[in-house]
C-alpha cells in the first residue's frame, strides 16, 4: 500500500450523530416539553379541583414572561419566537429561554473574549495612507471600517495580493504548497476536522514542519469531537509535537452544539499568508467523495500584511480558552511580506457572538444598502432576519439586480425547506434566486458593482449571524472581484431558476416543514 493509499484508508467518518441530537436545542426543548407535559398530568390528577385556579396561574405567568421579552434587547423574530413557546408550553419554555440566557459553562469564555478584543484593540495599526486614500471616494469602505473598529481591530491595508479559488480543491492544492514553504509558525483554526485524504496530506506535512523547528498551532470546534473525531484528538496531535485544542468541548447540561460554536475557517503562515473561505477540512469540501452532489465552495489567499489580522484573530480565539500570558508581541512583530504590485484594499474581520455588535450581518447590509449595480450572492442557507430580508428586498426594488445562488441538493432538509419559505417575498420583491442542480453550495460569498466583495464564514442565517464565532475577508477594488464574478456567471449557469410557478408546484412536504420550521427558526 503506497502513502496515498494509506491516506485514504483513514477516511472513515465517526457516526456520533446521537450525541449531536442529545447536545441540540431541539433535544432539550422536547425534553422540557415532555417533562411539562407530565408535570401538568401529576397536578390535574392531584389538584383537579382546583384546575381553574392553576390555569389563572399559568396565564399570569406566561404573560409576565411575554413583558420580559418585550423589554430585552433581544432581535425581534427570535422575540416572536419565544413568545410562541412560552403561549404553549409556558413553563418548559421559560426554563429553556432561562437556560440560553444564563450563558452557563460560557461566562468564563464571554469574560475571556471580550478581554482579549480590549487588550488587542491597538495590536495592529491602521496604516494612515491607506485611510486618506479611501476616505472621500464614496465607497463607504472608510465608514465601514470605523463601524467594524468599535467591535475590535480590523485595519485596512493596502500591498496585500488577493488569490480567489472557486472550488475547495484549488484551495487544497495552494495550502499544501505555502504549507511546504513555512518557517517560523502555522496557525490553523477550522470548524470541521475529519480525518481522511485531505486532513492525512495536511497533517504530514505539520509533523515534518515540527520537526524543522517551525511552530504549529491547530484548533478545531470542540463539536468534532462528537461528530467527526475522537475523543481527546488534541492529544493525539499534541504527540507529534503539534500544539493543540479542542475549542469549547461539549459539556453535559451546559452546551448546546448550536451556540457559540468556532465556525471559523484560517490558516496564516509565519504572518504572510493567510487562508480564509468556507473550506473546511474534510473529504467532502474537495469532492475526494460525495456526499450531496457536487460540493461547491469558494476561499481566499492573501499575500501581504492583511495576513497579520488573521494571525491576531487566531491568537485571540487560542488564548480565550486560557489563563496563558498572551504571546501577541512575539508574532505579530515579524517583518510583514508586501506585495508592492497588488491593487486595491483589504480588510479581514471576525464577528464575535458574545458582544453586543452583529458584524457579519451589518457588512452584508452596507453591501446591499450602497450598491448601485449588481449584488450577487452564494450562501448554503437562507434563514433570514427582517432587516435582512428588508435589505434585500429593498436593494432589488430600488433597481439593483440582486440573484441569490443557493443548494440545489440540500445538506439539511428541514434548513432547505425552511429557505424556501423565503422564496415567495424576494422574488416579488424582484430578487432573483437560483438553485445549484449539481449539489450542494457552501459558498459565504457577496460580490457587488464590481468594486467589493467578501468571502468568508459567514452563512445567511441565525447561527451564522447570532450564534457563532465568524470571520471573512472584505476587499475593495482587488484584482480578484473579477475572478469572483466570473465564478458566480459561471455557476449560475449550472443553476434552475426559481419562479412564482416553480414556487407554486413546490412540494408539499418542503411547504409543511418550512411553515412549522419558520415559527422556532432563530432557535436553528
Amino acid at each position: 500500500m503506497d502513502n496515498e493509499e494509506k491516506i485514504v484508508a483513514l477516511a472513515k467518518p465517526v457516526k456520533k450523530g446521537l450525541l449531536r441530537l442529545i447536545f441540540s436545542r431541539f433535544f432539550v426543548i422536547a425534553l422540557l416539553l415532555v417533562l411539562q407535559v407530565a408535570l401538568m398530568i401529576m397536578v390535574y390528577l392531584q389538584f383537579r379541583e382546583k384546575l381553574p385556579l392553576l390555569l389563572n396561574c399559568q396565564y399570569v405567568f406566561s404573560f409576565a414572561m411575554i413583558i420580559y421579552l418585550f423589554n430585552t434587547d433581544m432581535d425581534s423574530s427570535a422575540k416572536l419566537t419565544w413568545m410562541l413557546i412560552i403561549s404553549i408550553v409556558s413553563f418548559a419554555g421559560a426554563a429553556m429561554l432561562l437556560w440560553t440566557q444564563a450563558n452557563l459553562g460560557h461566562r468564563m469564555e464571554t469574560k475571556r473574549a471580550r478581554n482579549q478584543i480590549d487588550n488587542t484593540r491597538t495590536a495592529l495599526s491602521q496604516p494612515e495612507n491607506v485611510i486618506k486614500e479611501i476616505e472621500h471616494d464614496g465607497s463607504g469602505t472608510d465608514d465601514l471600517s470605523k463601524y467594524l473598529n468599535n467591535t475590535g481591530c480590523f485595519p485596512v491595508y493596502d500591498k496585500t495580493q488577493v488569490t480567489y479559488f472557486p472550488l475547495g480543491e484549488k484551495k487544497f492544492e495552494a495550502m499544501l504548497k505555502e504549507l511546504e514553504k513555512a518557517e517560523k509558525y502555522i496557525f490553523m483554526e477550522y470548524f470541521i476536522v475529519e480525518e481522511g485524504y485531505m486532513w492525512g496530506r495536511i497533517l504530514d506535512v505539520l509533523t515534518r514542519k515540527v520537526k524543522e523547528g517551525v511552530e504549529v498551532r491547530v484548533m478545531y470546534d470542540g463539536m468534532c469531537e462528537m461528530s467527526t473525531l475522537p475523543a481527546n484528538y488534541f492529544k493525539l496531535l499534541e504527540a507529534q509535537g503539534i500544539h493543540a485544542k479542542a475549542f469549547s468541548p461539549i459539556v453535559p447540561v451546559v452546551s448546546s452544539h448550536y451556540n457559540y460554536r468556532d465556525h471559523r475557517k484560517i490558516l496564516v503562515i509565519d504572518g504572510k499568508v493567510a487562508f480564509n473561505g468556507g473550506v473546511n477540512l474534510a473529504d467532502e469540501y474537495i469532492n475526494r467523495i460525495e456526499r450531496f452532489g457536487h460540493w461547491k465552495d469558494t476561499a481566499v489567499m492573501l499575500k501581504g500584511p492583511a495576513a497579520r489580522s488573521f494571525t491576531l484573530m487566531f491568537l485571540q480565539m487560542w488564548y480565550m480558552t486560557e489563563d496563558a500570558v498572551p504571546d501577541y508581541e512575539k508574532w505579530l512583530s515579524l517583518p510583514a511580506y508586501e506585495a508592492e504590485d497588488a491593487k486595491g484594499y483589504v480588510m479581514p474581520y471576525s464577528d464575535c457572538p458574545l458582544d453586543t455588535y452583529k458584524a457579519g450581518e451589518a457588512v452584508y447590509m452596507d453591501i446591499l444598502n450602497r450598491a448601485t449595480d449588481y449584488v450577487h450572492i452564494m450562501s448554503p442557507y437562507l434563514i433570514l432576519d427582517g432587516e435582512l430580508k428588508t435589505a434585500l428586498c429593498f436593494a432589488a426594488q430600488r433597481g439593483v439586480d440582486v440573484k441569490l445562488i443557493l443548494p440545489g441538493i440540500p445538506d439539511k432538509k428541514v434548513a432547505y425547506s425552511l429557505a424556501k419559505t423565503h422564496y415567495s417575498e424576494l422574488n416579488k420583491a424582484g430578487v432573483k434566486i437560483y438553485e445549484y442542480t449539481p449539489g450542494f453550495v457552501h459558498a459565504k460569498v457577496f460580490v457587488s458593482d464590481g468594486i467589493k466583495a467578501v468571502v468568508g464564514t459567514i452563512n445567511l442565517d441565525y447561527r451564522s449571524l447570532y450564534h457563532h464565532f465568524e470571520c471573512a475577508t472584505y476587499m475593495y477594488r482587488t484584482d480578484c472581484i473579477a475572478d469572483i464574478e466570473k465564478d458566480f456567471q459561471d455557476t449560475l449557469a449550472k443553476c434552475r431558476q426559481v419562479s412564482s410557478e416553480s414556487i407554486k408546484k413546490e412540494k408539499f412536504s418542503y411547504r409543511l416543514i418550512g411553515a412549522l420550521a419558520k415559527m422556532i427558526s432563530p432557535l436553528m
